[in-house]
């Protein structure tokens, strides 16, 4: 085949409002999920891309080309989730009907960021963006406006802070404790810009949660547990904190000693909550009879850490006893600094040797 004319549906409109699962193949597939696409939502912009690619393909049939349509659709999860799945729509299409080149059609920037996952399987020859021309009245400001709300992207980014901020404000007022709304807000706007910042880690993870769930993997059970053990241990070194803040105030420990404490008080936890999330990994590979190397060998670097971290803050806090340090003399946490540091080199180095094992049987095996 020479040409492929290729459509992106990113969010996976098709899907979501049609009921239409890509890829799609061909032009009467192609017109038949447009038509219905259309008539569950006239405004969406892909109809017009789907349309707008049948129209390209009709033009290099006429002259002689041959050539073939395609739409791939993507997730609602935009980012990691909706580029794999379209990129693994795209290698399977292009085994089935190799190509010379391919024309990309969207409707706008949001869907021609996948053109290098597109440009690294195949050339392109001309990338395509279908614009709907509109009238006036539609292009008003209270339109635009009233249809960007409507849209439940920009909706839940613009609306999500401000009702937060706004529950929040009014709760503190409810208990006279003005003071604490200025915590409340920037705490709540803090962690909701943080998500949104690792949407697409987060939906990522999430689908690979939901995987191991519906698979009866020990994934998710032991996911689950090491998620638990990070917010006790969060809350644990928070209330460490708070406790010795309280007692003194930072005026008098300083930043580094408070979170020196925290460290201390939460790195095991963390250390575990890790291990347990290898663990399950490790099950899982065993129960497959996969190799285990990978999954083994960060145990040893995760425990040389967390040694490394619990002598370095022990070491801080033996030099300032008011922290409630367990070592009172600083030599004696210096030795127990130098200790940690003993053994996690040899933990590392042990890891090395795991890591080195898998090569060196291979290079025998190839003799």
């Amino acid at each position: 085949m020479q040409t492929l004319v290729i459509c992106i549906d990113r969010d996976n409109d098709l899907g979501d409002k049609a009921n239409v699962q890509g890829p799609l193949i061909g032009k009467e597939a192609n017109i038949e999920a447009a038509v219905k696409l259309a008539l569950a939502d006239p405004e969406d912009s892909d109809t017009n891309t789907i349309f707008g690619g049948v129209k390209i393909l009709d033009e290099l049939l006429a002259k002689g080309v041959d050539a073939e349509i395609f739409t791939l659709a993507g997730d609602r999860n935009i980012g990691i989730i909706s580029d794999q799945k379209i990129a693994n729509q795209l290698d399977m299409l292009l085994k089935k009907f190799p190509a010379e080149s391919v024309i990309f059609v969207s409707d706008g920037a949001e869907d021609e960021t996948l053109l290098p996952i597109v440009q690294s399987r195949v050339k392109i020859d001309s990338v395509r963006r279908i614009v709907v021309m509109q009238s006036a009245n539609l292009e008003s400001t209270y339109y635009i406006i009233k249809h960007a709300f409507n849209d439940p992207k920009i909706s839940q980014t613009f609306f999500v802070p401000l009702g937060l901020t706004a529950l929040i404000y009014a709760f503190f007022l409810l208990i006279n404790y003005s003071q604490g709304a200025i915590i409340g807000i920037l705490a709540a706007v803090g962690l909701y810009m943080l998500y949104r910042g690792f949407s697409d880690t987060v939906a990522f993870y999430w689908e690979k949660l939901k995987d191991s769930f519906h698979s009866g993997r020990m994934t998710f059970f032991t996911y689950s547990t090491a998620f638990f053990l990070i917010v006790v241990a969060t809350l644990a070194g928070l209330m460490e904190v708070w406790e010795v803040y309280t007692a003194e105030g930072l005026w008098y420990y300083g930043v580094v000693p408070l979170f020196t404490a925290f460290i201390h008080r939460t790195i095991w936890i963390y250390i575990l909550a890790i291990l347990f999330a290898d663990a399950g990994k490790i099950i899982d590979c065993k129960q497959r009879a996969e190799p285990l190397g990978k999954y083994l060998i960060p145990v040893f670097f995760v425990l040389s850490v967390g040694f490394l971290f619990w002598g370095a803050t022990s070491y801080i806090m033996s030099m300032n006893p008011v922290l409630g340090s367990d070592i009172a003399d600083p030599r004696a946490g210096l030795e127990q600094f130098v200790y940690s540091i003993i053994f996690a080199i040899i933990l590392a180095l042990a890891g090395i040797k795991a890591s080195n094992r898998p090569q060196a049987t291979a290079k025998k095996s190839k003799r």
